[in-house]
C-alpha cells in the first residue's frame, strides 16, 4: 500500500454490533503478540472463546461473539483499505480496530471534533492517531502495529493486568492511552468494560481516577498515565495498587513505576540510589514511591536539560532519538526524574521555575482540588507565575496561598490566582494547556 490518498474509508457499521451475523475466524492463540493479517495468527485477542470480552453500553460480548463481530466487519467492508472508528462508540470502535489489524490496514482513532490535518498514509500504518491537543491542535501521527502490540508482554509485567481483570477505560479511544489500554486489555485476555461497579483494573489521569474510585467497589489496580498522580489522587487510591507510566503519543511506552502499597523485598534489592535519598524507594508523605525505570529496549538521554529517547515503539517517521519535550534527569543507577514540560518552564527574573514543580506542591494544599500553572509575561522579571485552581467547596482562597508562601521558593510562589470552577481540559483528562492560555495569559 503507497501513501494513502484515494484511500477508501468507512465507520459505519451497516448494523449494531451485537446484530451481526457469526462468522468464525481461525487462529486464535491466547496473549500472541502477533497482529498482521499476513502473519497468519489471531494474536489480536487473548481470551478464550467463552471468557467475557466486553462490557460495554448495557451490553455483553464474549471473544467468541468479538470474534463473530470482527469477520463480519471485514466480510462487509472488504472494498475498503481504510477504516475509521472515530465516531463509533467503544464497542463498535473496538471492533473496527481489530478488524483492520486482522486485514493489515488501517485505521483512524481520531477526535472527530478536531482532526489533524494528514498528508498521506504510510505503506506499514495500522494506527492514525494524533497527539492529545493538551498544548494545541492535535497533531496527526500513524504508527505500526508492533510498535504497540510487541510492548504489551512488557507492560503486562509491569502493570500486572492478567485475563482475570475487567479493565475499564475511562475516556474516549482518540485519546491513546485509553486505546492502548484497551487493546492491550484484549490481547491479555481481560475483559474491557464501560462500567466502574464492576472494574477490577482502571486506566485513568489522576482526576479522574479521583471519581472512579467512589463508584468501583472491586478495583484492585489503577493504571496512571498523562501527568504525574497528585497526593490528593493517591489518598484516594490508597488501597489499590497503582501502577504510574510515563510516555507520550509519539514515543508511547518509555518508563513505570509503582506507587504506594508494600514493596517486597526483590523490588528494592540491589537498585542505586532514588531520586529523593539514598535507597530506591523514596517516601512522598506516606505513600512510597520507587523511581521511573526504563521499559526494556527504551535508551534514554538528557541535551541542556531536555530528555530524549530510542524506542522501538516510536510512531513512524520518528527520528532516531525522538525529542520528548520534558526537562528530565537521568540516574546513575538508569533512573529517570521527569521534571515537567521544557516549554512550561517560566523564566523568572534568571530563575528557572518548573510549572509542574509548582503544581505538585499545591495540589498537597488542602482545599486545592486541581491546579494549572503558566507563566505570564512581566515587564521587569520576564515572566511570573500564575495558578489557575479549582478549589473544594469550602476552601479559602487566602488560606490556599498563604499556604503556598511556605512551601514555595520566593520565585515559584505566584503573583496571580485564578479562581475557577473546572480548568479546561481535553477528553482525555488532561488540562488543556493552549486553552487555558488563551484564556488567561
Amino acid at each position: 500500500m503507497g501513501e494513502g490518498a484515494g484511500r477508501r474509508v468507512s465507520g459505519v457499521a451497516g448494523g449494531a454490533v451485537s446484530d451481526v451475523a457469526g462468522v468464525v475466524l481461525d487462529g486464535v492463540r491466547p496473549g500472541a503478540g502477533v497482529v498482521r493479517a499476513d502473519s497468519g495468527t489471531g494474536g489480536v485477542l487473548g481470551g478464550a472463546p467463552n471468557d467475557a470480552a466486553l462490557h460495554a453500553a448495557g451490553r455483553r460480548w464474549t471473544y467468541r461473539d468479538l470474534e463473530h463481530a470482527i469477520g463480519e466487519w471485514n466480510s462487509r467492508h472488504r472494498d475498503l483499505d481504510c477504516y475509521d472508528a472515530s465516531e463509533l462508540g467503544l464497542a463498535e470502535a473496538l471492533v473496527a480496530v481489530c478488524a483492520a489489524a486482522r486485514r493489515g490496514i488501517p485505521v483512524r482513532v481520531e477526535n472527530p471534533e478536531a482532526r489533524p490535518e494528514r498528508a498521506g498514509i504510510p505503506a506499514e500504518a495500522f494506527l492514525l492517531v494524533a497527539t492529545s491537543g493538551s498544548t494545541g491542535r492535535p497533531r496527526a501521527l500513524a504508527r505500526t502495529a508492533a510498535s504497540w502490540y510487541d510492548s504489551f508482554p512488557a507492560f503486562s509485567a509491569r502493570t500486572g493486568i492478567t485475563a482475570a481483570d475487567r479493565v475499564l477505560i475511562t475516556g474516549p479511544l482518540h485519546a491513546t492511552m485509553h486505546l492502548f489500554g484497551a487493546l492491550h486489555a484484549l490481547w491479555a485476555g481481560a475483559c474491557v468494560t464501560d462500567e466502574p461497579e464492576r472494574a477490577t483494573a482502571v486506566h485513568a489521569v489522576p482526576a479522574v481516577l479521583r471519581e472512579v474510585v467512589r463508584a468501583a467497589p472491586r478495583l484492585r489496580t489503577a493504571v496512571l498515565a498523562g501527568i504525574a498522580p497528585d497526593p490528593g489522587a493517591l489518598a484516594v487510591a490508597a488501597h489499590l495498587t497503582v501502577i504510574e507510566y510515563y510516555g507520550s503519543a509519539e514515543v508511547s511506552l518509555v518508563a513505570a513505576r509503582r506507587v504506594g502499597g508494600e514493596l517486597d523485598a526483590a523490588e528494592v534489592q540491589g537498585a542505586g540510589e532514588a531520586a529523593a535519598g539514598k535507597s530506591r524507594v523514596a517516601v512522598r508523605g506516606d505513600v512510597s514511591v520507587e523511581p521511573l525505570r526504563l521499559f526494556a529496549g527504551v535508551q534514554a538521554q538528557t541535551r541542556n536539560g531536555l530528555l530524549f529517547v530510542r524506542t522501538p515503539y516510536a510512531v513512524l517517521g520518528a527520528p532516531e532519538w525522538s525529542g520528548v519535550g520534558d526537562l528530565a534527569e537521568l540516574g546513575a543507577d538508569g533512573s529517570l526524574r521527569v521534571r515537567g514540560r521544557g516549554d512550561c518552564a517560566i523564566n523568572v527574573g534568571g530563575t528557572l521555575v518548573v510549572a509542574e514543580d509548582v503544581e505538585r506542591t499545591l495540589a498537597a494544599v488542602p482545599g486545592v482540588r486541581a491546579v494549572a500553572v503558566l507563566g505570564a509575561p512581566h515587564t521587569v522579571f520576564g515572566a511570573v507565575v500564575t495558578a489557575a485552581v479549582e478549589l473544594d467547596p469550602d476552601a479559602e482562597l487566602t488560606a490556599v496561598r498563604a499556604r503556598a508562601r511556605t512551601m514555595l521558593s520566593r520565585e515559584a510562589i505566584p503573583r496571580r490566582w485564578i479562581p475557577m470552577r473546572r480548568l479546561p481540559r481535553t477528553a482525555a483528562g488532561k488540562v488543556a494547556r493552549g486553552a487555558l492560555r488563551d484564556l488567561l495569559v
